[in-house]
């Protein structure tokens, strides 16, 4: 899933494609890259950011939308917490709606996920808009998959298709950084849920180690996202996708490599 961020405030790429010319041009660019969905948000959701009106999103996102959708082959998602901003990127063309609140916020997106039939990205998070980055409650993989199960299920509940569903553990999100570690360390736990596990890690402050120099985050998202692929998930959510591609298609090609038995070295 290739990030197409239309904010002026987003912590790695705001103000870069804000305007709808750059926007479509590098929604373009990054299906070229191998990207097998394009995520577009309108309102940044890093730490401190403040929320923008509905108004505000609908006018950043739609326009985009509308115009890309006949270009592209590839499925547009939204990145929103809002139903109505959701529903009016669906009418201009995009089938998935990605949630940071787990259909949490709008008491609308559900039914809106259910009657539309569009695919549906569940973010484990805890409290408000303004406090997405609180830390505070069960921060182990166990604990976070109990609750996004939890979600699902209400999700469920409201009509949504449990085939249309992709979970998400949020990692960056209601978690302290070394949470965030230790639930993709143990990504495997969400397989336990018996939906596709999509892993968000791509330039996210939790992977910035303290080391000094240049920035590193493309190398610690690559690490981050190898070992992602390794421990489970099925779609990552990333903005550089032509080096992510390339480290997912690795790590599938060495899984997926027959090694034959393994040697016994005593009795070489």
């Amino acid at each position: 899933m290739g990030i197409l961020n239309v904010t002026p405030d987003s912590f790695s790429d705001g103000g870069l494609y804000n305007e709808p010319l750059q926007a479509i041009e590098r929604g373009q660019e990054i299906e070229a890259q191998g990207a097998n969905i394009l995520d577009i948000g309108g309102e940044s959701t890093r730490p401190g950011s403040e929320p923008v009106s509905q108004d505000e999103e609908i006018g950043r996102v739609v326009p985009v939308v509308e115009q890309l959708a006949p270009l592209l082959r590839i499925p547009i998602s939204i990145d929103t917490y809002r139903a109505e901003v959701a529903r009016q990127a669906i009418d201009a063309g995009a089938q998935v709606i990605n949630d940071v609140g787990g259909l949490r916020f709008d008491p609308e997106m559900g039914r809106l996920a259910a009657e539309t039939g569009a695919g549906v990205i569940i973010m484990h998070s805890r409290g408000n808009r303004s406090e997405l980055h609180n830390c505070g409650g069960d921060e182990t993989a166990t604990g976070v998959c109990r609750e996004l199960y939890q979600t699902i299920e209400k999700a469920i509940e409201k009509g949504i298709d449990p085939a249309s569903i992709v979970a998400d553990p949020g990692l960056g999100f209601s978690k302290s950084s070394q949470g965030s570690l230790k639930i993709l360390k143990s990504l495997g736990v969400f397989s336990t849920l018996g939906y596709p596990v999509m892993v968000g890690v791509s330039r996210k402050s939790f992977i910035k180690m303290d080391i000094s120099g240049p920035k590193v985050t493309a190398w610690t998202t690559a690490a981050a996202v190898a070992l992602a692929i390794g421990n489970g998930a099925h779609a990552i959510r990333v903005h550089d996708v032509a080096q992510m591609r390339a480290v997912a298609q690795m790590v599938e090609a060495i899984e997926q490599e027959d090694l034959g038995p393994t040697p016994n070295f005593q009795n070489s």
